[in-house]
């Protein structure tokens, strides 16, 4: 008997990495996982992977930018498994202009890619949220998790990313505090420096003078465990959190990270 048996869950960007981690986590405690990106190969393959576990996969090929094709995919997955109890707002990144990360440079930044990188990282989550609520609040049941960041509480990131980030904790709480009394739960999940396909460790080695085992080296040493996390260290914190156990837990702010600059 696993802790998620008899629910469904929807991960946005769960394609590769966190989103991938957290979908298989929540598979192997039982329940039925969707995963949404832009990339349908790596979609298919996760849900083979969801599959392997013993659970319902369902991939959903969507664009975390784009309004209807988000209402879309919940529409879709609702259908597919009939309801929809967790849904993990994971998407998100840099988005990066032709100029390059000079486009995100605090003097001169970009307002398009400023307003992209809010998109991203911040609007994603309202739009996933919203295209689901209502059906959380007829069932009278949710857990909502939003993918945070080590820089959703401090400084250090880019401008745009690090005030999407921040932002989505004040989504969280606000959240949370709407839709409680609708047996909801929301709260926001911070991994810090992970292993991902999204950390670029050539190209931050540029950007700090060093090389990649250089860069990887310096993030290392931001965390009391002097490491950078594996992608499937957040699945269990997210599974439980999405457990029927974890109702007493809302609006709070969780960190998965080594210790990242305790």
């Amino acid at each position: 008997m696993g802790r998620l048996d008899g629910r469904t869950a929807w991960v946005t960007g769960g394609g590769r990495g966190i989103g991938r981690a957290i979908a298989l986590a929540m598979a192997r405690e039982g329940a039925a996982v969707a995963v949404s990106s832009r990339t349908r190969g790596e979609l298919e393959s996760v849900a083979r992977e969801i599959e392997g576990a013993g659970s319902r996969g369902l991939a959903v090929e969507a664009d975390a930018l784009d309004l209807e094709q988000t209402n879309a995919a919940a529409r879709a997955i609702v259908d597919a498994f009939g309801r929809l109890d967790i849904l993990v707002n994971n998407a998100g990144g840099v988005v990066v202009g032709s100029a390059g990360f000079a486009g995100l440079a605090p003097i001169g930044h970009d307002d398009q890619l400023f307003l992209d990188n809010l998109s991203l990282n911040l609007v994603s989550a309202f739009r996933a949220t919203n295209a689901v609520l209502a059906h959380m609040r007829d069932r009278r049941h949710g857990r909502i998790i939003n993918i945070g960041s080590g820089y959703a509480k401090r400084s250090g990131g880019g401008l745009a990313y690090t005030t999407a980030k921040h932002g989505l904790i004040g989504y969280t709480r606000a959240l949370a505090a709407q839709v409680a009394e609708h047996g909801i739960t929301v709260n926001c999940l911070c991994p810090g420096w992970t292993n991902t396909r999204l950390v670029d460790w050539s190209v931050l080695g540029a950007m700090w003078g060093t090389d990649a085992p250089g860069a990887h080296a310096i993030a290392a040493r931001e965390a009391l465990q002097n490491r950078v996390l594996e992608p499937e260290e957040l699945g269990p914190m997210a599974a439980l959190l999405a457990a029927d156990e974890s109702a007493g837990i809302t609006g709070q702010v969780i960190s998965v990270d080594g210790g990242y600059k305790v």
